[in-house]
């Protein structure tokens, strides 16, 4: 079976549509997006700052220790620029972070932030997963999320983006929300798996730190230009859609990558014609819409 072929009913709104609950005159929906990343013990981010990998079989340190910046410099940092800037993010958690920082879990619960699963842990991809794996796996980065922060989580991100063959069935039959695991579109849609239905909301990875500065090698301020061309373009067509402004925490939670995303920041808040939503927000408007009821 090839993902994006399966026999699963799939339901999808027109691409235009948007459901009444939207906000009048704001053409954009800008999700402000932080993954919060972490690795099993004997494993490391496949990709870092040294660009260069390890032979076959040997732990790479120096990018364990690179990731590490997340949870204990990174996202802190980046809270205090949101209770500045008076802005929610959706938090993409490992489990195994909640597990080891659950007082930084818990703090982002209560600043209003969303927390969303991002598997168990970063070397544990949903599409390498059998199905007895997978489910468990989702289950396990969800309780743990839960005991540490007190909220449970009704949305996903795999890692990399990635999802298994059965992965948005599982969310939909463990009742999440929403996922973004889909890049097919600027607006969200419904998908149903027999009587569940879960909500798409495709991820767009252009104003992205990990693919921008740490896989193509370029400057910092690039994030911040390409944001600005794709608004002055929405801003001409006048186009309904959905963005994500995205950082890592161990990326751009640094000081090179927290200037350009405050300036990010500051460049969408003065938007007129855009808000901020979470991802739950926006999931919830579509279920909950007549645009919903009338599929």
């Amino acid at each position: 079976m090839i993902f994006g072929l399966s026999p699963v009913p799939l339901v999808v709104m027109d691409r235009k549509d948007v459901p009444p609950g939207w906000p009048e005159g704001k053409r954009l929906a800008v999700f402000v997006n932080v993954p919060l990343e972490g690795w099993s013990d004997n494993s490391a981010p496949g990709i870092g700052p040294m660009g260069n990998p390890l032979k076959a079989g040997y732990l790479d340190t120096q990018g364990r220790s690179w990731a590490h910046y997340g949870p204990t410099i990174g996202m802190p940092r980046l809270l205090d620029i949101f209770k500045d800037k008076k802005l929610r993010a959706t938090v993409f958690t490992s489990g195994i972070v909640a597990e080891r920082y659950p007082p930084l879990v818990k703090q982002i619960a209560e600043e209003g932030h969303e927390l969303c699963g991002h598997s168990y842990a970063q070397d544990i991809l949903p599409v390498y997963l059998d199905e007895k794996a997978e489910r468990e796996n989702i289950v396990k980065c969800r309780n743990v999320i839960l005991a540490a922060s007190g909220k449970s989580i009704v949305g996903w991100s795999s890692p990399r983006a990635t999802p298994g063959l059965r992965t948005a069935q599982d969310l939909a039959e463990l009742d999440f929300l929403w996922y973004n695991d889909l890049f097919d579109s600027d607006l969200p849609y419904l998908q149903k798996f027999g009587g569940k239905t879960l909500i798409a909301i495709p991820f767009t990875i252009e104003v992205n730190d990990m693919p921008m500065y740490v896989r193509y090698g370029n400057p910092p301020h690039t994030y911040n230009q390409v944001l600005n061309r794709i608004i002055e373009w929405y801003k001409t067509h006048k186009t309904i859609a959905c963005l994500d402004v995205t950082v890592h925490a161990h990326v751009f939670g640094r000081p090179y990558g927290a200037i350009e995303f405050e300036e990010a920041l500051d460049t969408v808040k003065s938007l007129d014609w855009a808000w901020t939503p979470t991802h739950e927000e926006m999931a919830r408007l579509y279920l909950d819409s007549k645009v919903s009821k009338r599929i």
